[in-house]
């Protein structure tokens, strides 16, 4: 039986659960800052990592997969990027409308383009340049929406943030996508459920060692916003887990694309959860950004 065709539903229940997720993680940067934000998800959601990485191992009876070198250095360039890119995003959050950040760190395809182009010579067609100029008018348009008419620094760094995450979690995707298949023929939820708990310890002990020198008093508040955090951490998991069994379907850049349909779940999201509007420039603006990339990647 041909299972490659079921990344397509596995992406879209991806996207639904990375955005419940960060509904949650943004709340939680008011209590906790962005570095407590960041931890919880990681520090929640390993207990459920775990339990589903040796329930897998349990049930179907395999061994626990044979880490070699090249599965190390990609997950932890995967693990430590994640985290980058994670900070910034909820620090962009903070700053400005929940849709249109998560529209700049979807800009993430188009990164992945560039840095293929840069580090590994890849031509551009004339499509792909087309598909550049159309994905870079959309994010103009974002930038200079109704409800950003004040073009000032916060907005800007909000913009620059959420883009610099994007790049971040370009090179995340690309790294766990290495990580899972360097892990050989192991069977698909084996790989995926070991490579993601292995993120998670990765992550966590990270986070962990730069609390303990900078805000030790953020273990504290960690542990007391249990109730919300727990359910980010379980939301993170479900996330990563599809992320993850797509990546080993599948081309990065394929995933990444169909994952842009977090935009749209997003956009229905700040309206009925943070009951903001998305002006009409800024729904040209995402729809304009999602067809380059489209365009980019599908051509």
């Amino acid at each position: 039986m041909d299972i490659a065709w079921i990344w397509i539903p596995v992406t879209i229940l991806a996207a639904a659960f990375q955005v419940g997720r960060n509904v949650i993680q943004r709340r939680l940067v008011e209590e906790l800052g962005t570095i407590g934000a960041t931890q919880v998800r990681f520090l929640y959601g390993l207990p459920f990592a775990t339990l589903l990485a040796l329930g897998t191992l349990w049930i179907t009876g395999a061994d626990a997969p044979v880490m070699n070198m090249d599965f190390l250095i990609f997950i932890f360039c995967g693990s430590s990027t994640q985290i980058i890119a994670t900070a910034f995003m909820l620090a962009a959050m903070r700053k400005g409308s929940f849709v249109v950040v998560t529209a700049y760190t979807k800009t993430e395809p188009i990164q992945v383009a560039i840095f293929g182009a840069i580090v590994l010579n890849e031509t551009f067609s004339g499509i792909s340049i087309i598909a550049i100029i159309i994905a870079s008018l959309g994010v103009i348009i974002l930038s200079t929406s109704r409800e950003n008419k004040a073009i000032d620094k916060k907005i800007w760094s909000s913009i620059l943030m959420g883009v610099i995450s994007g790049g971040f979690f370009a090179v995340s995707a690309v790294s766990f996508r290495g990580a899972l298949v360097s892990l050989g023929d192991d069977s698909l939820l084996v790989r995926t459920t070991w490579s993601l708990m292995c993120a998670l310890c990765i992550q966590v002990a990270l986070l962990g060692i730069w609390m303990s020198i900078f805000q030790r008093q953020l273990y504290l508040k960690c542990f007391k916003a249990w109730q919300a955090s727990i359910w980010g951490g379980l939301l993170g998991v479900m996330a990563s887990q599809m992320w993850f069994i797509a990546f080993a379907l599948t081309f990065a850049a394929n995933v990444r694309t169909l994952g842009l349909i977090e935009v749209l779940f997003a956009q229905l999201l700040t309206k009925h959860v943070f009951l903001k509007k998305t002006s009409h420039k800024e729904g040209i603006g995402i729809l304009l950004m999602i067809a380059g990339v489209m365009i980019l990647l599908l051509f």
